[in-house]
C-alpha cells in the first residue's frame, strides 16, 4: 500500500510511505522519495495501475488548485518519481474522480470537480505510455460536480452523485462514459437514491453499488444498486448505522464499510448475493475516523490515516473477513 500528500500535523505534505505486507513482521514502512516528487497538495486523486501509482491535481493551498501531477514506480530505493505531461484542457481542480481502465487502453480518466471558477462537468484521459493527454467531450456529460464518485466496470466509467454547487443541493443523477466509442449516456433516475454527497460507490463485476453519504439533513443508511446492462437499479437493505466520509472496498462477494462520520470505529459488511448486512468486529480495531483511506490486497482491508478526535493520525489497521 503506498500514500502519499494530503494534510498532516504538520501542514501539507509531499512525502510518504510505503507499506509492505511481507515485512510485517520486521518493519513494513518505507518512506517514498521526494526527489521529483509533485507539490504538496490534498483533495488530490492517486491510482494504481498494476506498476505505477499516478498522482495529478488537488489544492496545493499556496498556489491554489493544480492541474499537475506525478508518477510513482516503487523500487528497493525509495522509487522515482516522473512528472505528468500538462494538460492545457483541464484547469486545476479538487475533489474530482479518477479511475483507471486497465488493458488494453491503459488509461487514467480525470472527470468534473471544483475548479477556481466553479464546479465542472469536464474531463481527460491520461496515457502513462506516451504521457499524453486526450480530451473527453462535452457532448451528452452529466451536470457538473464534485465531490461524487466514479467506478470503472471494465468498459466504462459511470458517475453518480455530487455537489453541483450553487445552493442548489445535491444530484441524484449521473451519466457513464464509454471509452471504444468516446460518448456519454445517461444513467436512469426512477429508483435511484435520494440525492447525496461524501458516500462511496463500488464495482462488483456487474453492479455498481452507492451507499452511504449526506444528503443536506444528516448522514444516510441507505444505498442502491445499479446494473448498466439494464440500466436499471435494485434498492437494497439498510446498514445499521448511517455514516458519511466513509471507506468501501469490495471484496469479491462483500461490500465492507468502515469509518466516517459516525460517534464509533465499527464498520459493516453488505452481501448483494443475498442482500444482507453484517456487523464487523472492534476488537483491535484503529480508532474512530475520516478522511482516512481504505484498499483491499485480496485478503486483508488496509485502514490508514485521517483524522480521529485528537487530529491527524498516522495510525491504522488490518481487517481479515
Amino acid at each position: 500500500m503506498i500514500v502519499w500528500g494530503g494534510v498532516g500535523s504538520l501542514g501539507m505534505t509531499s512525502t510518504g510511505a510505503r507499506f509492505d505486507l511481507n515485512n510485517v513482521g520486521t518493519d513494513p514502512w518505507s518512506s517514498t522519495t521526494t526527489t521529483a516528487a509533485p507539490l504538496s497538495r490534498t483533495d488530490h486523486t492517486a491510482i494504481w495501475t498494476g506498476t505505477t501509482m499516478i498522482v495529478w491535481g488537488g489544492d496545493t493551498v499556496s498556489l491554489g488548485l493544480t492541474n499537475t501531477g506525478g508518477r510513482y514506480i516503487p523500487s528497493a530505493a525509495g522509487g522515482s518519481w516522473m512528472a505528468t505531461a500538462n494538460t492545457s484542457g483541464l484547469l486545476g481542480r479538487r475533489l474530482h474522480t479518477a479511475v483507471w481502465t486497465g488493458a488494453p487502453n491503459s488509461e487514467t480518466i480525470i472527470w468534473g470537480g471544483l475548479t477556481d471558477i466553479g464546479v465542472v462537468r469536464d474531463g481527460a484521459r491520461y496515457r502513462p505510455a506516451t504521457n499524453s493527454w486526450v480530451a473527453i467531450t462535452l457532448s451528452g456529460a452529466p451536470t457538473a460536480r464534485f465531490d461524487h464518485t466514479a467506478v470503472w466496470t471494465g468498459s466504462e466509467m459511470i458517475i453518480w452523485g455530487g455537489d453541483p454547487g450553487g445552493g442548489l443541493g445535491f444530484t441524484n443523477s449521473g451519466g457513464r462514459y464509454r471509452l471504444a466509442s468516446g460518448d456519454w449516456r445517461s444513467v436512469s433516475n426512477l429508483n435511484a437514491p435520494t440525492a447525496r454527497t461524501s458516500h462511496t460507490a463500488i464495482w462488483t463485476g456487474t453492479e455498481m453499488i452507492i451507499w452511504g453519504g449526506d444528503d443536506g439533513f444528516g448522514a444516510r443508511l441507505d444505498g442502491a444498486r445499479y446494473n448498466p446492462a439494464t440500466d436499471t437499479w435494485t434498492s437494497m437493505q439498510n446498514a445499521p448505522i448511517a455514516r458519511n466520509g466513509h471507506k468501501a472496498i469490495w471484496t469479491g462477494t462483500e461490500m465492507i464499510v468502515w469509518g466516517g462520520e459516525v460517534s464509533d470505529n465499527s464498520g459493516a459488511a453488505y452481501n448483494p448475493a443475498h442482500d444482507t448486512w453484517r456487523s464487523i468486529t472492534i476488537v483491535g480495531a484503529p480508532s474512530g475516523r475520516t478522511g482516512h483511506t481504505a484498499v483491499w490486497t485480496g485478503s486483508e482491508m488496509i485502514v490508514w490515516g485521517g483524522s480521529d478526535n485528537a487530529g491527524a493520525t498516522s495510525t491504522g489497521g488490518r481487517y481479515a473477513p
